[in-house]
Parts: structure tokens; sequence; C-alpha cells
């Protein structure tokens, strides 16, 4: 009897879900809007409707189904299956989410952070296969990041192993993060860093290009400040190169305590391709003292894209075959 993998990324707009084969092959996936306002069981429900439904409509049954891996945005503990909080979801207090989904589906559950959730899933199908060390940051609305080593994902106590985005890279400088401390890698590297950047650039009259871009759309994009520094515009240079220096030197103290085989990198910001990556591998080089270190070390675009989440979720209950 072939058996099937349920893998589910709850956001706080939208729920992914996907049928994967225990070899990590991707069957089928939905998404459907998160009804946040229902409430934690009215989440949870859904989530069960949704499993039924996708097993029934590609013709499995429940008993060929191995078990559900759910990665939800906040601190997890992973190893109780508890939500601990989930601010996304506006689930303020611990969600005990595995016995709870465990009952409404009759099938094992295992839970993880979003993040590290979609380390795995790089590690299993995407750029970090291969590698049982590796980190992975994602640059988007902010710096996300999970750290795996031998295999396995690194919590540390409180289950904040991996935020890398706010490891200070300024001390007593710098803007203001969302965490409230300022001189975050996350206020250099991540898209709202490069849009707030690129606006003030555009406002001061320093950047002719992104003002152009201001005025005809209302608004800049870090795409647009990419693309304009591409065409040569200085200032929107500056800005790039002062984001890969400082994600460099990051990754540089990360390759120092952790020495992983790779360094995956994906969001939005990612998509700037070479012109990002070829700036961050030259500032990585200069701050790692090791040559061998830089030699052996590989940063590289992440391939999964919005997947990451399910694949992650799907190896949930892949590494739990053999235990």
């Amino acid at each position: 009897m072939e058996q099937i993998i349920v893998g589910v990324d709850v956001g706080g707009t939208a729920i992914k879900m996907a049928l994967i084969t225990p070899d990590g092959k991707l069957v089928t996936k939905v998404q459907e809007p998160t009804p946040v306002a229902q409430g934690e069981d009215g989440i949870l429900q859904k989530v069960a409707q949704l499993a039924d439904e996708l097993l029934c409509k590609h013709g499995y049954a429940k008993q060929q189904a191995l078990g559900i891996g759910v990665g939800v945005p906040g601190p997890i503990d992973s190893r109780n299956g508890i939500v601990l909080q989930a601010v996304n979801l506006h689930w303020r207090e611990p969600v005990l989410l595995r016995d709870k989904l465990k009952a409404l589906t009759g099938l094992p559950v295992a839970v993880e952070n979003d993040a590290n959730m979609a380390a795995l899933g790089e590690m299993w199908q995407g750029a970090g296969q291969g590698a049982e060390d590796l980190v992975v940051i994602t640059l988007g609305t902010g710096v996300g990041g999970g750290i795996i080593v031998h295999g396995n994902v690194v919590h540390g106590i409180n289950g904040v192993g991996g935020e890398i985005g706010h490891i200070t890279m300024t001390p007593g400088s710098g803007s203001i993060c969302n965490c409230g401390k300022t001189g975050c890698l996350e206020t250099y590297t991540s898209a709202t860093a490069i849009i707030r950047e690129g606006m003030q650039a555009a406002k001061s009259g320093a950047s002719p290009a992104l003002a152009t871009v201001l005025a005809e759309h209302g608004e800049i994009k870090a795409k647009d400040v990419f693309d304009a520094a591409k065409d040569g515009d200085s200032a929107s240079l500056a800005i790039v190169d002062q984001a890969a220096l400082y994600l460099g030197l990051a990754l540089s103290h990360l390759a120092i305590m952790l020495n992983p085989a790779k360094f995956v990198i994906g969001g939005g910001v990612a998509a700037a391709g070479e012109f990002l990556f070829s700036r961050v591998r030259e500032s990585f080089a200069r701050f790692v003292p090791f040559t061998y270190v830089v030699e052996s070390t590989e940063i590289i675009p992440a391939t999964l894209g919005n997947d990451a989440g399910v694949y992650g979720a799907g190896w949930l209950i892949h590494s739990q075959l053999d235990e």
C-alpha cells in the first residue's frame, strides 16, 4: 500500500498544504485563506478538513497517511508539539497543537517553527541537499533563519535558535529594529531596510533614478533599488553594497561558530541573484580569517521558494520513519 505524508505551512494569511511521498516527491498542493478570526480551534479544524479533502481527492485512504507535519510562525516546544505563541495567528497563549490536531485527524503530528521548517525543506529537497550542516536565511520583510547541525535543527533553550536577523551589527547605532534594539542585521539586509534606504535616497535627491520611480509609482520596492544599482546609480549601489557587507559579516560570524557546508539564502531580496551574491561572498571572504573555511563554504540561493515550508513539514514525518 502506497504511503503518503501531509505537509502543512500555517501562515497568518494562508494555509499551504501538500501531499509528499516518503522519498520527497510533491504529489499535489493547495492553498486556502487562514481563518484567523475563528481562533485556534477554527484554524486546526480547517487544517484537518483540508487534509481529509486532499487525501480523498487524490485517492489516499486515511491509513495510508504516515502523519502530518505542521509549521507555524512563532516559538515552538517541538518535543511536546506546543506552539508557545503565534502573534500572526493571534495565539497569545500556548496551543497544544500536536495533541489537538491528532485528536481531530487520528494521525501522528509533528510541529516546528516555520523558518526552521523551511530550512529542513531546503536540506531535504532543495539547495541544501547533500549537507547536514547548513544555515538557511530568508531575506524578506525581516530576516529569518534556521540552523541545522548534523541534520537537526538548533532550537536553543527558549526555541529562538536561528534568529539571525537580530545579530547586532553596529552596537550603539543604526536604525531601530522591530525587536526594539538598534543595529540588527535585519535593519541592513531586509527588503524593509533596502526600501527605507531607497526612499531616503529618492527624497534627498541622492538618487534621481529612485526619485523618478517614487514619482511615477508612489512607492519604491527593493527590486527598484537593485535595478537602479545595476544601471549604475551610485546611491542605489551604495545601499546594495551596505546590505551585502553586513550580510557577509554576519555569515562570517556564523561560519566561525558553526562551520557549515552551506549558507542557503532565500526570500524576495535573494531574487537579485549574483549581483547580490557575489558581493556577499566578497564580504564573507574579507572577514573570515581561515582561507580553507572560505573555500569550503558555499553561499548559494534557495531553490524551493514558497514550497520550502511544506517540504520541511514533510521532512518532520519522514525523519521519524526510522526511529
